[in-house]
């Protein structure tokens, strides 16, 4: 029987994100995000209190790029991938961290006052394509010199783009 490994959240983004590029031009960005579990009065008049949780969201390509124009602080979004632990030795104390490595964004709320629309220049832009990292490294070998015929003109094209209205929040 096989594994799964998903995670799908709602919550708040805690800070903008934080966007590097590593070798290539490969874009990475973080962000926390906040969900909570509302309190509640248990029937003997004991209050519990809301409880709040901070993920790791972590992004990349063009994920990351687009996170970087349109992810506020404080903005209600719905994030879906996968759990992944990451452990290092620091001045010898072993760490670790989990993070959840989004394959999806959507933006469910901005706050009042945010001017994070696209501009009119922005909605021309074609949607994002979801594409797991091996669809990507299998691109960018044989952009890289696998096929070193291809014409300059020549353009490879993802192979499981989804058409949606130009103005969406959804990154597919």
């Amino acid at each position: 029987m096989s594994s799964l490994n998903k995670v799908m959240l709602i919550g708040n983004v805690g800070q903008e994100p934080q966007v590097r590029y590593l070798d290539r031009g490969v874009a990475l960005a973080n962000f926390p995000l906040a969900t909570t579990e509302r309190g509640f009065y248990m029937q003997n008049g004991t209050q519990v209190p809301d409880r709040t949780e901070w993920h790791s969201i972590v992004l990349w390509r063009n994920l990351a790029e687009w996170s970087e124009r349109n992810l506020k602080k404080g903005m209600k979004v719905y994030v879906e991938g996968k759990l992944q632990t990451r452990s290092w030795d620091k001045d010898g104390i072993r760490r670790s961290r989990t993070e959840i490595i989004a394959d999806q964004v959507q933006i469910l709320h901005r706050p009042e006052g945010s001017d994070s629309r696209p501009m009119e220049d922005e909605l021309d832009e074609e949607p994002l394509v979801p594409q797991d990292n091996a669809q990507v490294e299998a691109r960018d070998e044989q952009m890289a010199g696998a096929n070193k015929n291809i014409e300059p003109t020549t353009t490879i094209e993802p192979t499981n783009s989804k058409a949606e209205d130009e103005d969406s929040d959804f990154i597919f």
